[in-house]
């Protein structure tokens, strides 16, 4: 069956409340430039390999922040991205789960994930 839709995602937008402050923060979690411009005064888009990230402030409300991972970041060494999230003072909320993965919060409590590929 032929069909127009691709079998990829796209992007990802997470709700934030400060655009700026959640750019810097993920920017220097992921270990990027905290380069390119925020859009429209609401998006930025972080550089990332694969599937994208839109940060969008336009979108954030208390209860609009992901409750449960819609995605996870990808680690190849799962307790050195433990060590190096507590070490930044990351809000960890689950241990290392099955040596596989764990689950922490931004600072808008957006509930993610880190997970051993």
């Amino acid at each position: 069956m032929n069909s127009p839709i691709h079998n990829q995602i796209g992007t990802v937008f997470i709700p934030v409340k400060d655009i700026e402050r959640a750019r810097d923060w993920y920017c220097d979690l992921l270990g990027i430039e905290a380069a390119g411009e925020i859009q429209f005064g609401h998006l930025y888009v972080i550089p990332m390999e694969g599937t994208g990230i839109v940060l969008d402030s336009k979108i954030y409300s208390e209860n609009n922040v992901f409750q449960t991972p819609v995605f996870h970041f990808n680690t190849l060494n799962i307790e050195e991205a433990f060590t190096y999230m507590k070490n930044k003072g990351v809000n960890v909320v689950t241990d290392v789960q099955h040596g596989h993965y764990f689950n922490f919060k931004d600072p808008d409590g957006n509930l993610l994930m880190i997970c051993k590929c």
